[in-house]
């Protein structure tokens, strides 16, 4: 199997109502059994231990879930952009812009949905019809 398969299979399993019930149960076993080992050290270690490395392990089994999930989204946005024949193709490559960029970028599109806002607003419900322009050059750079 592999690890991305694993990975899908361990998120779906832990995500589940029945896991969560099995977790609180130990803990409610370990915390049962304190006056049994008086609340030693080795008591309170078993619990930070476990609880320790099953959080680093799941770290990377979210990370890389979402990964996934997250390539999954940018492909399917980019068929819809590519098929649509009025999109704006050069945003399929926003990946290489930095960060003051892309706020440029998201500041153009904030202007160009309040402008579709305003024409709602004017009683023109088909801003489609006659789109907005698209971001300049300057943003894409």
């Amino acid at each position: 199997m592999k690890f991305a398969q694993f990975c899908q299979w361990l998120s779906k399993r832990a995500g589940r109502p029945s896991t969560f019930f099995i977790a609180v149960v130990l803990i409610g076993m370990w915390a049962a059994s304190g006056p049994w080992f008086h609340y030693n050290d080795t008591w309170q270690l078993i619990i930070n231990t476990s609880t320790t490395i099953i959080t680093f392990l799941m770290v990377f089994l979210i990370q890389n879930t979402q990964n996934r999930d997250n390539d999954i989204i940018h492909l399917k946005l980019d068929e819809l952009i590519r098929a649509t024949k009025s999109a704006e193709r050069s945003v399929l490559d926003l990946e290489a812009l930095d960060n003051k960029q892309l706020r440029a970028l998201r500041k153009e599109y904030r202007a160009m949905g309040e402008n579709c806002d305003q024409q709602a607003a004017a009683g023109n419900p088909y801003t489609d019809a006659d789109p907005a322009q698209p971001p300049s050059e300057d943003a894409m750079r």
